[in-house]
């Protein structure tokens, strides 16, 4: 009797605190909404046949968002660029590079009909260590991590569309010119 009351115990906090939680708006990890009214999407890229515009469209299908050709009347998130650099971080002995780090930066425009476009880019690191005496190895090693990163990029991009409509509405506020003031707060005199 006293297993089962601590049981009933158990599984009534396990429901109280995932009630809680999803009144807070709590989501899972990996788990993003695109704002409401968003139902379809059309996708246009600099490379409509590159990695990242691939991973895009399989997170936007994973979001149930439907993939439509490009017209005015429907939101367009457009790929402009993509880019990858490196730079070393530390050396061995015979100054060769011993620490890479590789930058992944991906620029997008999201345009909303009736509402505006927004520039974002989605931006990654990636440290790794450059084994000059493992050649094949250390190519392999460096498109896996290119590989990783467009995919932490396209998830990027997904959580900045989370909260697009917000910050598009926020920005085109900020492009309307502001009233003047009606209070002259220049009226300072000294005596």
């Amino acid at each position: 009797m006293r297993l089962i009351k601590h049981k009933l115990s158990q599984a009534s906090f396990v429901i109280l605190l995932s009630t809680l939680l999803t009144a807070c708006g709590f989501h899972l990890r990996g788990e993003y909404t695109i704002p409401d009214g968003i139902d379809k999407i059309s996708v246009t890229s600099y490379d409509p046949y590159g990695k990242i515009t691939k991973l895009v469209k399989e997170q936007l299908r994973l979001s149930k968002i439907e993939l439509v050709a490009p017209r005015p009347d429907i939101t367009n998130l457009h790929i402009s660029s993509e880019s990858i650099s490196d730079r070393t971080l530390s050396l061995y002995q015979n100054t060769r590079a011993a620490e890479k780090e590789v930058n992944y930066r991906v620029n997008y425009r999201v345009t909303i009909p009736q509402i505006g476009s927004k520039n974002f880019s989605a931006q990654i690191s990636r440290s790794y260590l450059d084994n000059p005496l493992s050649a094949l190895a250390k190519s392999e090693e460096r498109s896996l991590i290119e590989d990783e990163m467009r995919e932490f990029s396209a998830q990027q991009m997904m959580r900045q569309m989370a909260r697009l409509k917000t910050e598009i509405e926020e920005f085109e506020s900020n492009q309307q010119p502001s009233t003047p003031a009606t209070s002259d707060s220049s009226s300072n005199t000294q005596s």
